[in-house]
């Protein structure tokens, strides 16, 4: 029997885009906003597209949903991927228009970016470098590769280990972050091409 992948809809994702890439790599997709469906999957993909105070918001207004991620994942130990603001809801808050309460799945904090050099526009938008650091040496997921990035503030780790991959742009910034059966990615995979499809397909194939 396929698997089957609970793409979660909280009325902030790029979901129709992240379905067809997810279903384009072979994958059995449930767009849902069901507990009952999240506690059933064998794999979980948060999307997030718009500010982290909006996002976070969305997600908490849907009864029982946080909850039920968290069970799967952490109790059932299904693989988890967020991506864009869904991988910075793992953060412990944001500081984008106030401070808000993350998940704290991965500690740390989400900044505006802000550039060494002022010529580096912000938002960071359009193709760069995903650079692997050490932690990801054997991470299946996580390769070398270019990707599309659209974004204004990036996570910022309280833990190095935590942190899979970096970009550059006027400055480093986290391109994703993971631990154990975690994995959450700043760009869009969506939009990558190529190297965004490879990544899904690792994900899918990924038994952490």
């Amino acid at each position: 029997m396929a698997e089957v992948i609970a793409l979660v809809d909280y009325g902030a994702g790029n979901l129709h885009s992240v379905e067809n890439a997810l279903r384009k790599v072979g994958a059995a997709v449930k767009v849902t906003a069901d507990p009952d469906v999240l506690r059933a999957a064998d794999r979980i993909v948060l999307p997030g597209v718009g500010s982290f105070g909006a996002c976070a918001a969305g997600l908490r207004a849907e009864k029982g949903v946080i909850e039920a991620m968290h069970e799967r994942v952490f109790v059932g130990g299904a693989p988890f991927l967020g991506i864009c603001v869904g991988m910075q809801l793992l953060a412990t808050r944001g500081l984008e228009h106030g401070e808000t309460a993350g998940l704290a799945w991965i500690p740390g904090e989400v900044r505006l970016i802000r550039p060494r050099d002022d010529s580096v526009k912000v938002p960071h938008m359009g193709w760069n470098d995903v650079a692997p650091t050490h932690q990801a040496e054997d991470h299946p997921v996580i390769e070398d590769g270019e990707a599309y990035f659209l974004h204004s503030y990036h996570f910022h780790a309280d833990k190095g280990r935590d942190v899979l991959a970096m970009t550059d742009h006027g400055g480093g910034l986290v391109a994703a972050v993971g631990r154990d059966n975690l994995l959450g990615v700043q760009f869009h995979p969506e939009k990558s091409q190529a190297y965004g499809l490879g990544l899904l397909s690792r994900f899918l194939e990924w038994k952490p």
